[in-house]
């Protein structure tokens, strides 16, 4: 009896614990979770189901720990409030992985994503195709912010009752300079036709495309590894490459 009384009110200990300390950190640290804030709330949870099961009489050293751990990273996120360049070290900045319809490869290597996570990204801001976005900002909480193209805002087709055809989903048939001949039977397309349509896109070679698809409609959409752009914009001062 005595044993689960003590787990008991070791777990209460524990519980109220987390409780308190979340609420001393801020709403931010619930809603926004920097890199920091992860690896201290996967640490807090560790540190406090052993203070609510450990029976061998060191409560109080599991319960110092968790305390500290709660300075801690009160202390990072108030010296982050207060120091830019802090900041950018244990939360990180904003990365350009989109310009001008263009996905910069050099970028999206950096932050260590594929074209699959992104196009998961571009879908949950309602955008099937990189070819609709001017910037495309990968954030330091791993969110993408998106800034359309002038003529994929503001007016649109709806709003001047006009009809236009339908987007589909498109298709990828070439992902990293491989063509991918079951996605492209599905479009009733050969190599040769492939490689015609890309020759509109100053393709000579399929090994120049880094990532391409095509819809419905038949309209493409094709990203070259060597990205011709007329200015290269930089967000932070460590964003050089495209």
């Amino acid at each position: 009896m005595k044993l689960y009384l003590e787990i008991i009110i070791q777990t209460f200990l524990a519980f109220f614990s987390i409780l308190f300390i979340t609420r001393l950190l801020g709403r931010q640290q619930v809603s926004q979770l920097a890199f920091h804030d992860y690896v201290n709330g996967i640490t807090f949870g560790s540190i406090a189901a052993t203070l609510a099961t450990d029976l061998d009489n060191r409560t109080m050293q599991h319960f110092i720990g968790l305390i500290l751990f709660g300075i801690l990273t009160w202390a990072i996120s108030f010296i982050s409030l207060k120091s830019r360049s802090f900041r950018k070290v244990v939360e990180g900045e904003p990365v350009l992985v989109i310009q001008e319809g263009k996905i910069l490869e050099k970028n999206l290597k950096r932050v260590r994503y594929n074209i699959d996570e992104l196009n998961v990204l571009l879908r949950q801001n309602d955008c099937l195709s990189p070819e609709d976005i001017e910037y495309g900002l990968l954030e330091a909480n791993g969110k993408l912010s998106i800034f359309k193209k002038s003529h994929k805002r503001t007016v649109t087709l709806g709003d001047l009752n006009l009809k236009c055809e339908e987007e589909s989903i498109p298709t990828e048939i070439i992902i990293g300079g491989q063509i991918i001949y079951e996605n492209l039977r599905k479009r009733k397309l050969s190599g040769k036709d492939l490689i015609d349509k890309l020759k509109s896109y100053g393709v000579k070679r399929i090994e120049e495309v880094m990532y391409g698809t095509i819809d419905e409609n038949g309209k493409m959409y094709v990203d070259k590894y060597e990205d011709k752009l007329e200015k290269n914009i930089d967000f932070s001062e460590n964003n050089k490459g495209v």
